[in-house]
């Protein structure tokens, strides 16, 4: 038996290994650390919704260029620093990399909650979506690697239900502040002051955590390897392992190495069409309230409650997720949301635009956790977070772009035309999810 053999051989026992072994003390910590910094990232995200509320009524009433491009401008941070941040993980670690994500997005936060004018905002809030373009992708193939495969998506998806505590609680803390400004600060400044505040604190725990064994390991990197799983294994166990029965259609499989670029183009293409419902509902929902006739206090109540949703709904998810083909999983939440979505734009009544906001809040928390990991359990280790980032940062191009495309038809058109549209691309991902070349994923996902 050759050398290469014998490595290739060991590799696969390594691998097996690490799929296998029991979840932990030390996962369980992994997990909170990633779902609070993932908290912070989606409140930073859903400002924008906050922004377009009240940037859209008096005193402020910006014009809708000036607004279009200061929504858009955290998703054009996030075009660079998906891609960038994604390739540093793969050369210098994934822990590294996501401990800089959260110091970077504290400094962000405190630019956006001092800055005296609209470009200042714009400016700080571009910066801090080069932090959060790159942080979900990362989360994801950071708990990829550590996590054991046939417990890894329902814990995933926990782990992001801690994240989803985050907008609704940073929306009603606005609302709560009204219009008071305590010690001068306006509603929506203390809300970067204190995502800011939480950024800082989740930069020092990602530094307490160890570094991938699986990442190591492909880096040839075994003695630190060891200490990393040394680690894993001194902690308490909380649940046993759960070696895979031979034949079970959900074993963990690690998927094959190769040629990554059919993968790259493929990710890039899917995540370039995930965007317009789930970002366009999150940033223009509150436009579209408004311009309903609702009032911004009372839009930011329906849109705390609608915010809700992705709480429970992870944590239904997280159930069965392991259970069922990811693919099927995400068309038929695709089609659903297209539905949903034509109902919120078409309609006046309070109780449908609660009720469709709920629902469609619903699938998007169960959408996007399950595309993340349809899409990083399709691209070997080595190439995980880069790969997944460049992806990524498609989708971060699409999130761009969808204030920009569908401001304008909201405005001139009416939101059940801009729903319509969101429509179109739901039902197009679901095309194309289904059409996906199956030679790139793993037994389990497919």
């Amino acid at each position: 038996m050759n050398s290469t053999t014998r490595d290739c051989k060991d590799t696969d026992r390594l691998f097996e290994d690490f799929d296998n072994q029991p979840v932990t003390r030390l996962h369980v910590f992994a997990l909170v650390v990633c779902g609070l910094g993932f908290s912070f990232d989606l409140a930073e995200i859903a400002f924008g919704n906050t922004l377009s509320a009240v940037f859209s009524a008096p005193p402020y009433s910006v014009g809708s260029s000036e607004l279009s491009v200061l929504l858009a401008s955290v998703y054009i941070g996030a075009v660079v620093g998906a891609p960038l941040l994604g390739l540093l993980a793969d050369r210098f670690g994934r822990r590294p990399v996501l401990s800089g994500i959260m110091l970077l997005l504290t400094v962000a936060s405190a630019l956006a909650a001092t800055a005296a004018s609209i470009g200042a905002l714009t400016a700080s809030r571009a910066l801090g979506g080069i932090a959060l373009g790159a942080y979900p992708p990362l989360m994801f193939a950071y708990l990829t690697d550590i996590l054991p495969a046939a417990r890894r998506g329902k814990l995933a998806v926990a782990s992001t239900a801690i994240g989803y505590i985050g907008p609704p609680t940073f929306i009603f803390l606005v609302r709560s502040l009204g219009e008071s400004s305590p010690l001068g600060i306006e509603a929506w400044r203390w809300g970067f002051w204190i995502a800011g505040a939480g950024s800082l604190l989740c930069f020092f725990l990602f530094i307490c955590l160890p570094e991938s064994p699986r990442w190591l390991a492909m880096k040839g990197r075994l003695p630190e390897m060891e200490q990393a799983l040394e680690k894993f294994r001194r902690s308490a166990v909380m649940l046993a392992s759960m070696p895979p029965r031979p034949g079970r259609k959900d074993a963990p499989v690690e998927v094959k190495d190769g040629p990554v670029l059919g993968r790259a183009i493929s990710l890039v293409a899917l995540y370039f069409l995930s965007p317009w419902a789930a970002v366009g509902f999150t940033v223009l929902s509150g436009a579209v309230l408004v311009q309903k006739g609702i009032n911004v206090r009372d839009s930011l109540f329906y849109l705390g409650i609608s915010t809700l949703a992705p709480i429970f709904g992870a944590v239904f998810i997280s159930s069965f997720v392991d259970k069922m083909q990811r693919r099927t999983f995400l068309v038929v939440c695709s089609i659903a949301m297209a539905v949903l979505g034509i109902a919120f734009g078409g309609s006046n009544e309070p109780w449908v635009l609660i009720t469709s906001g709920l629902a469609f809040n619903l699938m998007v928390t169960l959408y996007m956790p399950v595309l993340v990991l349809f899409a990083t359990e399709s691209v070997p280790t080595l190439h995980r977070a880069g790969v997944t980032s460049w992806a990524w940062a498609s989708n971060r191009l699409g999130s761009a772009l969808v204030p920009l495309v569908l401001l304008p038809l909201l405005v001139n058109f009416g939101g059940l035309v801009m729903f319509s549209a969101i429509a179109v691309t739901l039902i197009a991902f679901a095309v194309f999810v289904a059409l996906y070349d199956r030679r790139y994923l793993p037994r389990n996902v497919k």
